[in-house]
C-alpha cells in the first residue's frame, strides 16, 4: 500500500512539474521553415529543367571567376616515368611527369595496385598547402594523408600530383608562393592555373590502361579539399569528389580578402580592388559545388575548425546544396560530416572518404553485405 501511494505521488509530481515547465508559446507541432541567405541558390527554380538551364549560367561565371579563358593552350603530355618500384608487394609507385604547360611539366606518383584482375577506378588525390606529392605517397611525415599508400591498398589507381608552387616545383621565394605564377600569367587565376592542371592528371589516368575511365573520383584535404571540388566542377568525367576541411565562402566571412590576399598564396590575385571595396564575385562556393550534381559529392568539416560562425554557416549552406541533389533525382549522391576535430583528416573522416568513394567507384558486390556461409 504504502509503495503504491509513493508511486502515485511521484506521477502527480513528476505530471505537474512538467506542465509547469512548459514555457508560454513553444512549439509542438511543424518545425518552422529554416530561412538562411544560401537560398538563392534555388530561388525561382522549381524543376529539374528550371535548375539546369540555371547551371549553365553558373558555370559561365564559374569560368569566368577562375579566368578560364586566359588559360594556355594544352600541350601533348609527353608522359615520363622517371622511377618505378614494388611497395609492398602491394602495388607500384611511379615517379611521373607530364606537360602542362608549352614551357612547364608538372611531377606526381601514380600507383597501380599489383593484384588487378581487371580496369580498376581512378582517384585524383590533392595535398594541402603544407605537403606535397611524396605526403601522399607516405614518403614523408607530415599533417597530411598517405592517400596514395592506403588507396593503392583498396584497390585504386591513384594519381597524387604536385600543386603547382609545391614539392619539386617550389619557386624560390617559397612553398605555395604565387609570385611567379601572377609574372608569368597576369590575366589569370591561381585555382584557373590549379584546376586546369588536375584536369590533365585525370587526362593522364585516363591513359593507363589499368583505369576505368568511366568511375574516376578526386579528393583532397584543405587545399587540395578547395581543388577537389573546383575540379569535379570544372570537369564532367570526375564521378565522385570528396572535400576534407577545404570550404570557405565569399559572403559571410570576415576574412574574404584572403582569397585575393597581396602575398604568398592569392587565389584571385584581380579581386583584390573589388574585395577592399566590399564587392563580391557574382559567385559563390555553394554554387560552384552545385555544379557537381548530379555526381556524388561528399563534404567533411570541423564546426570549430576557424571562426565557428562562419562554420555554421557552412551547415546552413550544406542543407541547401542537399535541395539540388533532392531536385535532380540522386540524394544519395550528396552527404555531409560535421565533427569537432577541428581542420583535420581524423580517422573517421578518413574511413567516411574511403567508403565514400567504394559506393561510388566500385561494383555494387564491393559495399554489398553477406550472410555468413558456415559450409
Amino acid at each position: 500500500m504504502k509503495w503504491q501511494l509513493v508511486l502515485a505521488l511521484g506521477f502527480v509530481l513528476s505530471s505537474s512539474a512538467s506542465a509547469g515547465d512548459q514555457p508560454p508559446g513553444r512549439m509542438s507541432d511543424n518545425p518552422p521553415v529554416i530561412r538562411s541567405s544560401w537560398d538563392d541558390l534555388l530561388e525561382g527554380f522549381k524543376t529539374r529543367d528550371d535548375w539546369r538551364k540555371h547551371r549553365e549560367v553558373l558555370k559561365r561565371r564559374y569560368l569566368e571567376l577562375i579566368h578560364d579563358a586566359h588559360k594556355p593552350k594544352k600541350p601533348p603530355p609527353e608522359l615520363k616515368v622517371h622511377e618505378s618500384v614494388v611497395v609492398d608487394g602491394a602495388y607500384t609507385r611511379r615517379l611521373v611527369s607530364y606537360n602542362v604547360e608549352s614551357d612547364e611539366r608538372a611531377a606526381a606518383y601514380v600507383g597501380v595496385p599489383l593484384s588487378l584482375k581487371g580496369k580498376a577506378p581512378g582517384i585524383v588525390s590533392l595535398h594541402s598547402t603544407s605537403a606535397n606529392k611524396s605526403c601522399a605517397a607516405g614518403l614523408v611525415k607530415s599533417g597530411d594523408v598517405p592517400w596514395l599508400d592506403i588507396l593503392c591498398r583498396r584497390g585504386y589507381v591513384v594519381i597524387s600530383p604536385d600543386h603547382f608552387v609545391c614539392g619539386d616545383r617550389k619557386p624560390p621565394e617559397g612553398q605555395c608562393d604565387t609570385t611567379r605564377f601572377y609574372k608569368k600569367h597576369p590575366e589569370w587565376t591561381a585555382v584557373g592555373k590549379f584546376t586546369y592542371e588536375h584536369s590533365i592528371a585525370v587526362d593522364v589516368l585516363e591513359t593507363l590502361d589499368e583505369v576505368d575511365t568511366k568511375n574516376i573520383g578526386v579528393l583532397g584535404y584543405s587545399l587540395g579539399g578547395h581543388g577537389a571540388y573546383y575540379l569535379a566542377a570544372y570537369d564532367q568525367r570526375l564521378k565522385a569528389c570528396a572535400c576534407n576541411c577545404g570550404w570557405s565562402s565569399f559572403r559571410h566571412n570576415p576574412n574574404v580578402i584572403t582569397w585575393a590576399r597581396d602575398h604568398w598564396y592569392v587565389y584571385f590575385k584581380y579581386l583584390r580592388p573589388a574585395l577592399l571595396e566590399g564587392k563580391l564575385p557574382p559567385i559563390d562556393m555553394h554554387e560552384i559545388i552545385a555544379l557537381i550534381a548530379p555526381r556524388a559529392f561528399l563534404d567533411l568539416s570541423g564546426l570549430n575548425d576557424g571562426n565557428p560562425l562562419v562554420q555554421r554557416q557552412r551547415v546552413l549552406m550544406l542543407t541547401r546544396l542537399m535541395d539540388v541533389w533532392e531536385l535532380e533525382g540522386v540524394p544519395a549522391n550528396f552527404a555531409f560530416y560535421i565533427h569537432g576535430r577541428g581542420h583535420s583528416a581524423a580517422h573517421v573522416s578518413r574511413q567516411l572518404i574511403y567508403a565514400w568513394m567504394d559506393t561510388h567507384l566500385k561494383p555494387p558486390e564491393a559495399t554489398k553485405t553477406h550472410l555468413v556461409n558456415e559450409k
